[in-house]
């Protein structure tokens, strides 16, 4: 009866989750009903293993949402994003229209602006852009994904965002896990990813087919409240707080757009190799700082500095751009709170299925597939960041029920950490990208199409150019381990 509740709160939490109800409602309720099939403590569950294991997840990644948060909406107000989008659709012309908005896209998302903001931006840019070249609107879509959700997010060493964060707890490692294979990764996806979309517009021509007819104006998708239940989970930028802020009336030169951008990476490696390494943490052994170590905390440490490094040299830059900055800071802190409340909750929820007897069959099983740990780590955050529809959540609830068993099973098989950091976190942002997937969703009413236009090419862009990435990973991993 156990693993029959499992199944069944599950069940509910992604139907309904679909539907539009409030994970921050869902997640409780359900773990409770797996916790009544398997009659357990309810009330103990949900105070003392549901609300630990959410408030563990809010401790420890609530000032990345936070910053970054800030970071994305100060980049969106003072002109920066629009300005590096600009600069490359001109370099670039009409007559490259996908590539253009791929690299725009990939260069605000590895710089740290949040993945909903981008959208926000870019989308207009990116309809105008493929209106004058007479590319199929059908595709724009598949082209923001594949510069914002893929290797940005997920491979690319160094990466600012939450899911190359949320590993380094586990696993010891930093947002610079295994480079090698990470880069080995991000061309995999920008490859096949360009491969395809160039494929499907030189078919679109073959055929005659142009631009069609202009998306519908009105909503956009950041005050659609169905659109924001399922996007909170998905990435950590509250859509509804896009309106909010006082955006700048002119663009900056792109040099300023863009340092801001560098300043994240640079810090971020600075602080990785150079300050972090050099620091005495044994004070951190102490039970008033939690018992922890340097190397658990260390690669957070690094993003949260990175971050409000480039915040502060983002004010000093554009301050004359920004003429309501209170507005604008409150946007983005704003906007961190829901997303980071929704995905503690689907943690809660995955912690409190960890704790129930009949989750050990579902342990066994994950970890007797076949390949070795590198192979069932994919397979554990894939299925589960489908399931949530969010690759922060599904990579977080792997990691709270397994990570200690992976460490123990790569250990036994002389498997860097880095390669599991770099496997995790690939994995949870493959089939993440399903239907109902709330940047999906978003994505989609922003650029005006609908899946039945558009969700074929992002499956292409954004799952299953991934899962070759995550393939070839995985064979390179096992063979010449990490690098």
């Amino acid at each position: 009866m156990g693993l029959v509740g499992i199944l069944i709160a599950l069940a509910l939490l992604v139907w309904l989750a679909y539907r539009g109800w409030s994970v921050l409602v869902l997640a409780p309720a359900a773990a409770l009903l797996a916790a009544a099939f398997s009659r357990e403590p309810l009330l103990a569950h949900w105070t003392q293993t549901f609300m630990a294991s959410a408030a563990q997840f809010i401790a420890q990644f609530f000032p990345i949402f936070l910053l970054g948060a800030i970071f994305g909406k100060l980049m969106e107000d003072s002109g920066s994003v629009a300005a590096i989008a600009r600069f490359m659709t001109e370099r670039l012309g009409p007559r490259r229209a996908v590539l253009a908005v791929v690299l725009a896209g990939a260069i605000v998302t590895y710089g740290g602006v949040s993945l909903f903001v981008a959208f926000f931006v870019l989308a207009p840019m990116a309809l105008a852009l493929f209106r004058s070249s007479d590319t199929p609107r059908r595709l724009v879509p598949a082209a923001i994904a594949l510069g914002t959700m893929t290797f940005t997010m997920s491979a690319l060493p160094g990466s600012p965002a939450i899911q190359n964060a949320i590993p380094i707890p586990f696993f010891g490692t930093t947002p610079f896990a295994a480079p090698g294979l990470g880069i080995i990764a991000s061309a995999v996806m920008l490859a096949f990813g360009l491969w395809w979309l160039g494929r499907r517009t030189a078919a679109a021509r073959k055929a005659g087919e142009g631009f069609g007819a202009a998306p519908e104006t009105g909503e956009n998708g950041a005050g659609d409240e169905l659109v924001r239940e399922r996007a909170t989970v998905a990435q950590s930028f509250d859509p509804a707080e896009i309106a909010h802020g006082a955006p700048a009336t002119d663009i900056p030169p792109v040099w300023q757009a863009t340092l801001p951008l560098a300043v994240v990476i640079a810090v971020n490696l600075v602080m990785s190799f150079a300050v972090l390494p050099a620091l005495d943490g044994a004070f951190l052994a102490e039970p008033r700082w939690g018992a922890t170590s340097l190397p658990a905390l260390g690669g957070v440490w690094s993003v949260i500095v990175a971050l409000a490094a480039a915040i502060v040299v983002l004010i000093a830059l554009h301050r004359e751009r920004l003429p309501a900055l209170r507005l604008s800071v409150d946007a983005g802190a704003n906007a961190s709170v829901l997303p980071v409340l929704s995905v503690a909750s689907l943690v809660g929820f995955g912690a409190v299925v960890a704790a129930l007897p009949a989750f050990g069959a579902v342990r066994d099983g994950v970890l007797s597939i076949g390949g070795g740990p590198l192979v069932s780590l994919a397979v554990a955050t894939n299925i589960l960041s489908a399931l949530t529809g969010s690759a922060s959540g599904g990579l977080t609830i792997a990691l709270d029920a397994l990570g200690d068993t992976y460490m123990r099973l790569a250990a036994e098989a002389g498997i860097d950490p880095a390669a599991l950091h770099r496997v995790a976190v690939i994995g949870a942002g493959s089939l993440d990208s399903l239907p109902h997937n709330g940047a999906v969703v978003t994505l989609l009413a922003v650029c005006g199409t609908t899946h039945a236009e558009s969700y074929l090419d992002i499956v292409m862009a954004a799952i299953v150019g991934a899962l070759l990435a995550l393939t070839v990973v995985i064979a390179l991993g096992s063979a010449f381990g990490s690098f």
